[in-house]
Formats: structure tokens, sequence, C-alpha cells
């Protein structure tokens, strides 16, 4: 049994269960039908018994038998005894020896020669004469003939019926599963050639089984999507840590070679440990992120400042802006608070400022803007003002409840309609020959961040830009992830 397929246990348990039902259906049928055929013979007979009394008559001294007592033609045998038992008129059957005694109103059912017989007998007075008995015998065989006739019906149709069901079974549960026969077939091709663009393609179907192999359909997209996702991050970081570990056994070579003097040494040693903070950075980042995306980095909610907060961010990036001779200019509402992680909501902001400095012109400008939102407004991280051109959103959307919106906008070069919905993505990167020596900026992952912060806040982002004049970051969080404060 376990070597079998599960078309043919199912086919087998369901021919079995068929084949018994057949059976025991048939088997009640045959008994009600002999009961009632029995039972019908049984009723013939007395009726045929009592009826022949009315055939009977006495006439100046001699007993009249109507030819209508002769019920021959229904298989039934009258014959007619004087009270003493005595026959006087009448035949039974030649074959039929037994029940010498006359029993009133008793059906009895007498065996004799092989045959069983039904016999009745009944004692009535006759005008003028006295009593009289009459009996009446009937064999069991048409009715028995009649069932053992259906009986042979059913056991030659029965090999038939049974051969039909386990036909008809199978090639049902053949049909119905049929898409789990793909899905192997499927899976197997998969697994040989490593290919998870393969898809069951099934039509519609409403069963169990055609939902279970959309889901499949469904569970592979999903899995090649990580699985092209991974190795893109693979390759992103493989690509990121060679230039510092090249840097770094370059100058480590050149460090200890002998024409090396003190001062080249220390530029050298300098250097490594630039690249190595690089390198500490980059997986400190990537190591948060990781955190983050698999649920397992828990923020700190507490009540902050939200503007105060915005505000001192930016004094603190205006001396990296000033490099680049770019000017931050900031429009803040005062006392917006909030319940939010304040680490998380730093670097939030760092990030999307770096960005907008990394990516902005030289002698441009920068500008952070910070108000309440209340239910009504429709001025949220769903829209952008100032900025016109291509957009993409990110997070879950804002809807109306009340919080704070705020934006980032640059002046910068801008970036492109079919780069936008990627900047989302770890490590990628618009132009990464412009990026710049943050490590937010070099490596990829400031955008990637902020966007999990904003969702993991229940907050929404957007992004609109035009290539050549700018690009402005919407978004917009809740007084509290889960009700308005």
């Amino acid at each position: 049994m376990k070597k079998m397929s599960v078309k043919q246990k199912i086919t087998l348990w369901y021919t079995a269960f068929m084949a018994a039902f057949a059976v025991l259906s048939l088997l009640i049928l045959l008994f009600f039908a002999n009961s009632q055929a029995l039972s019908g013979t049984q009723l013939r007979l007395k009726d045929a018994v009592e009826k022949s009394f009315q055939e009977i008559e006495y006439d100046d001294g001699v007993l009249l038998f109507d030819d209508d007592i002769n019920f021959l033609g229904d298989g039934i045998y009258l014959s007619v005894y004087n009270r003493e038992g005595a026959l006087i008129y009448g035949r039974i059957p030649s074959d039929f020896y037994g029940a010498s005694t006359l029993i009133m109103g008793q059906l009895q059912q007498v065996k004799s020669d092989g045959h069983r017989w039904y016999v009745y007998d009944s004692l009535q007075e006759i005008e003028g004469y006295g009593s009289l008995w009459v009996r009446g015998v009937i064999s069991q065989s048409p009715a028995d003939s009649s069932l053992r006739a259906v009986s042979l019906c059913a056991l030659i149709l029965f090999p038939f019926f049974v051969l039909f069901t386990a036909l008809g079974g199978y090639s049902i549960i053949r049909r119905a599963l049929l898409p789990l026969e793909t899905m192997t077939e499927t899976a197997e091709r998969i697994g040989s050639a490593d290919d998870l663009s393969l898809r069951l393609n099934l039509e519609s179907g409403a069963d169990e089984v055609y939902r279970l192999a959309h889901t499949f359909d469904g569970m592979m997209e999903r899995l090649q999507t990580s699985f092209e996702r991974e190795k893109q991050f693979s390759s992103d970081v493989s690509h990121e840590l060679r230039t510092p570990l090249s840097v770094i056994l370059s100058q480590s070579e050149y460090a200890l070679s002998p024409e090396c003097d003190c001062e080249d040494r220390t530029a050298a040693l300098q250097s490594i440990r630039r690249q190595g903070l690089k390198m500490s950075a980059l997986i400190a980042q990537l190591l948060t992120l990781a955190r983050a995306e698999s649920g397992r980095l828990a923020l700190q909610p507490e009540l902050i400042d939200v503007s105060e907060l915005a505000s001192m961010v930016c004094e603190e990036q205006q001396e990296t802006a000033a490099s680049k001779k770019i000017s931050i200019h900031t429009s803040i509402a005062p006392g917006l608070c909030a319940e939010a992680d304040e680490t998380m909501l730093i670097r939030f902001f760092i990030n999307l400022i770096s960005n907008a400095i990394a990516y902005g012109k030289e002698g441009g400008s920068i500008r952070v803007s910070l108000k309440a939102s209340q239910p009504s407004d429709t001025s949220d991280a769903s829209a952008s003002p100032g900025t016109s051109g291509a957009s993409n959103v990110s997070g879950p959307p804002a809807g109306r409840r009340a919080g704070i919106c705020g934006s980032v906008r640059d002046d910068g070069i801008g970036i492109s309609a079919e780069h936008l919905d990627k900047i989302w993505n770890r490590f990628y990167q618009v132009d990464p020959a412009r990026s710049s020596g943050s490590a937010e900026g070099s490596s990829g992952l400031g955008l990637s961040m902020v966007r999990w912060i904003v969702q993991a806040h229940g907050g929404s982002i957007r992004v609109s830009s035009t290539p050549g004049e700018g690009t402005e970051f919407t978004f917009f969080f809740p007084f509290s992830k889960n009700e308005d404060f």
C-alpha cells in the first residue's frame, strides 16, 4: 500500500467503498423484495380461501361447487373438507405431503419433497349443511424464481459495475490530481535546471488543487524575486568591499616595502584606517538593515520634539554642505512632537539631508520643511508640492490621520523616471561617480534605511524629481504609530 500512488490509493478505496455500498444496497433490496413478494403471495392465498366459500352452495341435500373455485391459474390449489377432515372436493399438488391437520386461520409453511409451500385453512358454516373446511396451498417457487432471476442478473452485472466504477473514479481522480503531477514535474525541472522562472500557468479553477497551483506560482515568483535580490545584494556587497580591500592590501604592501620611509608609512596606515572605518560602517549598516528587514530591530518609541531634532540635524549637516557651497534653508514649525524612536529619526533626517548634499549642485541650496498635518489636510506625504516630473511613493498610505508632514528638497542633478522605483533598493546609486565621501552616500544604503524607518513608524514617503532641476522627498509621520497622539 505504501508503494502505491495517490491516484491508485484513492481509486482502490473509492472502488471498494462503492462495491461494498452496491452489495449492501442489493442485499437490502432483495430482502425487502423477497418480503414483499412473500407477503403478496400469502395475501393472495388467504383471499382466495376466504372467497371460495362464496362459491359453495347446499341445495336439496347436495353441495354445489362453482367452477370459479378453481384458482389453479394463480398457482393456488383449493380443496374442500368436511367437518371430520375428509376431502370432498378440489385438488392438492401431487408432490405435496404433510400438514395433515387442519388448523383454523393459521398460515403454515410446509417443506415437502424439496419444495416450500404455504398452507392456509379456514372453517365456515354453509347454510343448510353445516361446517366446511377449505384449504389453500401455494408454492413459494414463483417468488423464489423471481428473486433468483434478479440475483443472477445482479451477479452478472456486478463485475461490470465495479469495473466501470474503478475506471470512472480513476479518470476523475487523475484529472483532479493532474495539477499535482505538473507541480511535481515543474519542481523537478527547477531542481535539475536551477531555473526559478518556471511556472505551472494553469487555467483558472475554483477547487483546492487549482488554488494550490496558483499559490505555488506565487511562491515561485516570490522565491525568484528574493533569489535575484540576494544575488544582486551579494554582487553589490562584493563590489563595495573590493575597493577598500584593494586599497588596504596595496597600502599594506607599500608600508612593508623597504623603500617606504616613516612619513609614507604613516600615510599608508592612515589610508588603511580610513578604509577599515569605511568597511566597518558598511558592515554595521548592513547588519542594522538586515535586522530591521527581518523584524529583529525593535523600535524604542518615546515622546520627542521632532522640530528640535530636525533643526539640530540641519545645523550639523550645514558644515558638510558648506564644502560644496550648499546652503540649508529650514521652514520648521516649532513644538511638533510625536511618539518615535529618537535614534532612528535622527538617522532618517541625516540620510535624507546627506543624500541631498551628495547629489546637490555646487552653490545650490537645500530646503527642509516640517509642519503639522491635520486629518482634513491634503498636503501630506501623498502630495509633492513644488517639484514637477516623475514621482514614486514608498510605505503605507498616510490617509487622513493627524501627524507631521515634511519635505527635503534640493536643486541638484535630479533623478530620471526609470530610476525612481529603484532608489529604495540596497546599494542602488543613480550616479555612483557623484557619490560623496559620506558612508550613506557612497554605500547606497541610506534610502533603504529611510524607507524602513518611515514604514516602521507607520508613515509614508514620496519622491518626485525632474532631471537637471532637483529632487524632493516628502514624508509623513503620524503622531503615534497606532493612534493619533
